[in-house]
């Protein structure tokens, strides 16, 4: 199994990400790849994906972007005439790196506030264009902000932008629309909650354009609501897929590897 998305370099596992890493193997996970957020979790990604270097059983692999709710709490420490060019110059000097596989995450965030729409959106077009210039995928964050989210997509389509809508909880009409736009959509512990209607929009998704992610430590799937979650939880959210689609975990499991595999040149 593949976890397309996961901050596993985040405090939460200070205390114990050898044998977390471990439990992911043991539960047949084989990547693990992890989204950068800010600045500082480049470094803590790196520590992690250094130390892990000697494990040929699971491989571990780093992206580079500037989270959306992060984009506010930079520009004080950029500068505020500079932090744009600040933002560009740091992207620049990881997204060629043969080890970043992916431009994230990015996106837009309107959940918490909207005073920042503006300088989110300009990070997000700057996260585009890297993207399309290293000629690798996006991981794109939505919070309340769908439409100018998929605004966005189609702006910068050019036929090379690929990537993936990180855990989607859209509606049927804004998934095929992103996957028209040429997207995945990354399906996480969300569609195992209940009452949040995810897993009625995904059944009738195309299962070729799912891709498996816990968005490790958030998120954790039933029945581990409210506990840390962690990459060894993919196996929830599989599951629930067989369930839906009426597949075998083996053939999810196939299905969703191939296509992330393809997703990230892993």
């Amino acid at each position: 199994m593949i976890d397309t998305h996961a901050h596993i370099f985040l405090p939460d596992f200070s205390e114990d990400v050898a044998s977390m890493i471990e439990r992911a193997k043991e539960q047949g996970i084989r990547h693990i790849l992890m989204p950068a957020i800010n600045p500082e979790s480049v470094a803590q990604m790196e520590m992690i994906a250094e130390r892990n270097a000697g494990n040929n059983d699971i491989y571990l692999h780093p992206m580079i972007g500037l989270h959306p709710c992060d984009v506010h709490e930079q520009i004080p420490m950029w500068g505020e005439h500079r932090w744009a060019q600040k933002l560009e110059n740091w992207l620049n000097e990881y997204a060629s790196l043969d080890h970043y596989i992916g431009i994230g995450e990015t996106g837009l965030d309107y959940y918490w506030s909207t005073e920042y729409k503006k300088e989110q959106m300009l990070s997000l077009d700057m996260h585009f264009e890297l993207a399309k210039s290293v000629n690798k995928p996006i991981v794109l964050h939505n919070r309340e902000s769908t439409h100018d989210l998929l605004k966005a997509i189609a702006r910068h389509q050019n036929g090379s932008i690929k990537g993936v809508w990180h855990c989607f909880n859209g509606t049927y009409e804004e998934g095929m629309q992103a996957i028209d736009l040429g997207f995945h959509l990354g399906i996480g512990g969300v569609v195992t909650f209940k009452n949040a209607g995810v897993a009625e929009v995904v059944r009738q998704l195309p299962i070729d354009k799912l891709i498996l992610e816990t968005d490790s430590p958030y998120l954790s799937p039933t029945p581990l609501r409210g506990k840390r979650n962690e990459p060894a939880h993919l196996a929830f959210i599989q599951k629930k897929l067989g369930e839906l689609f009426e597949l075998s975990q083996e053939e999810v499991e196939e299905q969703t590897d191939l296509t992330a595999t393809s997703l990230f040149s892993l």
